[in-house]
């Protein structure tokens, strides 16, 4: 991973005054670029291969400039402009993903988040460990595929936006289905309703839903998702029938719907992210900023975390208005605007390095 004296020494010549916020064109951009634009920064797309005349459309979300790259070897070999500009960047699912965890560990370009978080993320293994070790309830886990007597849920490594995923009734269901080359974990299928909770942690900011070790923790929002084909392959029978025929159920992600919970589900929420929060200044040195604890609210109303993403998500993308609980701490305010708006305080008060590694 890129040396923090590193990042600290290249935020050292930057201009406090004209930072730009820059990130992947892709997945959440607009939102990140509307609520750069709103908080006065100016903006910048990185772009390899994505079509971004879209941009285009959105006038109000359309960065000030867009560098293209002929790929990521490209990307790394042209920091030096990047520091010319006094860059930010943001990293999202898709930029991560696209660029591998590891490569953007040592991507040399100061970034809004602990780097350190992304090998607890990415590893199914480590990342139970320290959902679990937070004290915060998980799926129950199968080590022996042969012990499958009830439904579970197969998830390779790295799975993201719904794929890599399958469900599986039994040990002859998990074996029509499994790729053997990639890693993975099975876990058992909760039955409930899958909520998506969008989170933000400041550590410095003193007014609020205060967390033990320090700074204040906010709520912003809430969805849930459209999945393909899982949400329509029911209409046509049963799925080991479908099976049969070569029509296996998928669960990418392809649309965002905004949830409001009922209001006593609330101090739980709160308290799981509290101790994930906790949790991981005791592991890796923490995690501040955007997250989302993807969750599973059984009929006994209890809370199951399946999975956390430990950036923004495109689940927040209903809320570039804001959403009922942002209009409650920040009227109007969405995800992206609230980052701009973290990095905006950080830069006028000198803590700037305290958030990017």
């Amino acid at each position: 991973m890129v040396p923090k004296k590193k990042i600290d020494s290249i935020l050292e010549d930057y201009d406090k005054d004209e930072i730009t916020i820059a990130t992947l064109c892709s997945h959440s951009s607009l939102q990140i670029f509307h609520g750069a634009r709103k908080a006065g920064f100016k903006t910048l797309g990185l772009t390899i291969s994505h079509d971004t005349k879209y941009y285009d459309a959105f006038p109000l979300a359309k960065p000030d400039d867009i560098i293209r790259y002929k790929d990521f070897d490209d990307m790394e070999d042209r920091v030096e402009e990047l520091h010319d500009r006094n860059v930010i960047i943001i990293p999202h699912g898709s930029f991560v993903e696209y660029m591998g965890p590891k490569r953007f560990e040592d991507y040399e370009v100061p970034a809004y988040c602990n780097r350190a978080v992304l090998q607890w993320e990415s590893n199914r293994d480590m990342e139970r460990q320290w959902i679990t070790s937070a004290g915060v309830a998980m799926p129950r886990i199968f080590t022996d595929a042969r012990e499958i007597s009830e439904p579970v849920l197969v998830k390779y490594f790295g799975a993201k936006g719904g794929r890599g995923f399958f469900i599986a009734k039994d040990y002859p269901d998990f074996k029509m289905s499994i790729d053997n080359t990639q890693p993975y974990t099975i876990q058992e299928y909760c039955l409930g309703t899958r909520y998506y909770l969008h989170f933000f942690y400041s550590p410095y900011r003193e007014d609020g839903y205060k967390v033990s070790r320090g700074g204040t923790l906010e709520m912003l929002s809430i969805d849930r998702r459209d999945e393909s084909n899982i949400d329509e392959l029911y209409k046509l029978g049963s799925v080991e029938e479908l099976k049969r025929h070569g029509l296996y159920p998928s669960f990418v992600v392809t649309g965002n719907m905004p949830v409001v919970i009922r209001e006593s589900l609330l101090p739980k929420a709160f308290e799981m992210a509290e101790k994930i929060v906790n949790r991981s200044y005791d592991l890796f040195g923490g995690m501040w900023g955007p997250f989302c604890l993807e969750t599973i609210v059984t009929d006994k109303l209890e809370f199951k975390v399946f999975e956390i993403s430990t950036r923004i998500v495109a689940g927040t993308n209903p809320f570039i208005s804001g959403s009922p609980y942002a209009d409650l701490i920040y009227p109007g305010m969405s995800t992206g605007g609230r980052i701009a708006k973290e990095i905006r305080e950080a830069a006028e008060d000198g803590s700037l390095k305290d958030l990017m590694t």
